[in-house]
């Protein structure tokens, strides 16, 4: 299946799919040590976003939440793409500074965490196989 969405940040990833309907803080909510979500009562708490494909509404929180994208990054830990339904300014520029493919405007719901899933940052599609 072939999604046609948004490119926000170019570059190209395959990986598994990590989904949750919830919104991401990554300044609070994701460990830039471990990689893993630590937000209390997050439905993906306890679980490693490092070299998933991220599935997720759109991010909330603190603008540090760019910079500890980029702590991800350079410690290794950090999603190997980002797919949202609505992208806004914290992740888009996160996924920027960071060399992070990121696409919106793609109907996150037919995504399934396990899924296979490819994403072309450089022309907004992203593809599940």
């Amino acid at each position: 299946m072939i999604l046609n969405g948004r490119k926000i940040s170019t570059g190209n990833a395959e990986g598994e799919a990590l989904v949750t309907a919830m919104g991401i803080s990554f300044y609070g909510g994701v460990d830039p040590e471990t990689g893993c979500v630590v937000e209390k009562g997050h439905e993906l708490e306890g679980q490693s976003i490092a070299s998933r494909v991220l599935v997720f509404p759109t991010g909330k929180g603190s603008t540090v939440g760019s910079y500890t994208l980029y702590r991800l990054k350079k410690a290794g830990l950090a999603p190997a793409a980002i797919v949202n339904l609505e992208s806004e300014t914290i992740t888009a520029v996160g996924c920027i500074i960071s060399d992070i493919p990121c696409v919106d405007h793609i109907p996150i719901e037919k995504i399934q965490t396990g899924m296979r899933v490819s994403v072309d940052g450089e022309r907004g599609v992203v593809e599940i196989s």
